[in-house]
């Protein structure tokens, strides 16, 4: 078929046109996004969250607006960014093992999401060692006070949650389940109201995450048993290791940034190097290991691989401490 001159010329001005025409990644973002953190202001998620947003301010020039949006052990928050439109708008501050954990207890089904066919993994962002704490009434000082009182009074210790399912949910009862002990189970709606009881003597123990440990421990307001990694934490330098004390354990949590499945690649990748960049600041790095967090720079491809080995991790821990839900 020949084209005539009008034709041609016409496909000339299209092809112009469109070479001129920003492209949604050049142009993304031109509106304010929203950082969803399904967790309570002022613990871990909320913290390293509220520093992601700043990078992202900064990186994007455009606003990232967080969203505490707490209940249901984080998968109201989960839920909210799986639905929305994805479009790069809309991202979750997402600690993956507890999501990993909180999935294979309930069921896909009944948590409202998966994680792997849910979501595009744009960034992981932090791993941050689990620290033991107990109410400083209690009178424990160590993990064998801790052991010796529970078992001696099997009824009488009682660890707090941020919800069935949650990081500190599984972790505790893995610890219980190497420990041989019994300890009663108290899930919050979030850190914060969590750590009001501990430090009121509402319940006597529970593994949290260092920038929530930190204030509360160097306040004098709580005791750090342990540390749940292989080395000490620089910021607690005098609080030993689980495994220091006899009892190898290590639980670490680990901070990702998700996005809707379906969000454009390029914006993926946009979102990403804007965390990349910041995240290489040594004013943010600094700031973030002062807190105990360990930064973590991947990319989406790397932190796929990753969320989706988390998923497997924490499924096998749970199946071989024989843990249930609540």
């Amino acid at each position: 078929m020949k084209i005539t001159y009008s034709q041609r010329r016409m496909l000339i001005g299209l092809f112009a046109a469109l070479a001129l025409t920003p492209t949604f990644s050049q142009t993304w973002p031109e509106r304010p996004i929203t950082l969803v953190v399904g967790f309570s202001a002022g613990g871990g998620v909320d913290v390293v969250g509220r520093m992601m947003a700043t990078i992202l301010t900064a990186r994007l020039k455009t606003s990232v607006v967080v969203e505490n949006r707490t209940g249901f052990s984080g998968n109201l928050a989960a839920q909210q960014v799986k639905r929305a439109a994805p479009d790069g708008y809309t991202l979750l501050m997402a600690p993956t093992s507890s999501y990993a954990m909180t999935v294979k207890l309930m069921g896909s089904a009944a948590a409202g999401y998966d994680l792997v066919p849910d979501f595009s993994a744009v960034a992981t962002v932090a791993e941050l060692p689990l620290v033991l704490l107990a109410n400083r009434s209690a009178g424990i000082g160590n993990v064998e006070q801790l052991i010796k009182m529970a078992k001696a009074a099997p009824t009488k210790l009682s660890y707090g949650s941020t919800g069935n399912g949650s990081t500190e949910h599984v972790v505790t009862e893995s610890f219980k389940s190497r420990a041989g002990i019994e300890l009663l189970h108290i899930p919050y709606r979030g850190s914060s109201p969590a750590m009001l009881d501990l430090m009121s003597g509402q319940i006597q123990l529970m593994f949290t995450t260092p920038p929530t440990a930190l204030s509360n421990v160097q306040g004098g307001r709580a005791v750090a048993l342990g540390v749940a990694s292989n080395n000490r934490l620089a910021v607690i330098p005098d609080v030993p290791t689980l495994a220091e004390q006899g009892l190898a354990f290590e639980a670490t949590s680990i901070y990702a940034i998700l996005a809707p499945k379906g969000t454009p690649d390029a914006v993926v990748t946009r979102i990403n190097q804007a965390l990349t960049e910041g995240l290489k600041d040594p004013d943010t790095r600094k700031q973030l290991n002062q807190l105990g967090v360990q930064v973590i720079i991947a990319s989406p491809a790397e932190s796929a691989t990753r969320l989706a080995n988390e998923v497997a991790k924490w499924s096998q821990a749970i199946d071989s401490a024989n843990i249930r839900r609540d």
